[in-house]
């Protein structure tokens, strides 16, 4: 197993128990919750297939969901949020390219990259993962308020995650 897999799967084993132990039982003005455990989708290297970024995806969610009792939910977000990565990447991508040896994060990309990367996937995830809690639109503009506090609590904390994982510059 490479450096940078063991990297990830300690993340991944951090981001489940402290999402599962802590933020499940945040609850920001009464309806704002971080879900951070989607970093690990973030942090998956850039040249990676797409069927194993799903693969990952799957039991991310699947995970998450049997530890809280959401019967499919949290593994629908996050396969969507996977399936689009590789659409937002290309969207996104410099006018040369990728690095052959390119990571997705703040220190090698930049803010501006980042932000979009991260940003555009974690609000596909929490337009889902909302939607399909309350499964209606009737209270439509409610549960978009609360995809959108919820996004930014997110992002905060990605943020705090990626400054923690990403490498010092030589």
């Amino acid at each position: 197993m490479g450096k940078n897999n063991s990297v990830i799967l300690l993340w991944t084993i951090v981001l489940l128990i402290f999402q599962i132990l802590v933020l499940n039982s945040v609850y920001l003005f009464g309806f704002v919750n971080p879900y951070v455990y989607v970093f690990v989708i973030l942090i998956l290297p850039i040249d990676l297939r797409p069927w194993i970024g799903l693969m990952v995806a799957f039991f991310l969610g699947l995970t998450l969901d049997t530890f809280t009792d959401t019967p499919g939910m949290h593994m629908a977000a996050t396969l969507t949020m996977a399936f689009f990565r590789p659409a937002v990447l290309r969207l996104i991508a410099p006018r040369e390219g990728y690095e052959a040896d390119a990571r997705p994060d703040l220190g090698e990309m930049g803010f501006y990259w980042y932000f979009r990367y991260s940003g555009l996937l974690v609000f596909i995830h929490h337009l889902l993962l909302f939607y399909l809690e309350v499964f209606r639109f009737s209270h439509f503009f409610h549960t978009l308020s609360r995809v959108m506090l919820s996004w930014i609590a997110s992002m905060i904390l990605i943020f705090l995650f990626q400054i923690l994982v990403q490498k010092p510059q030589k």
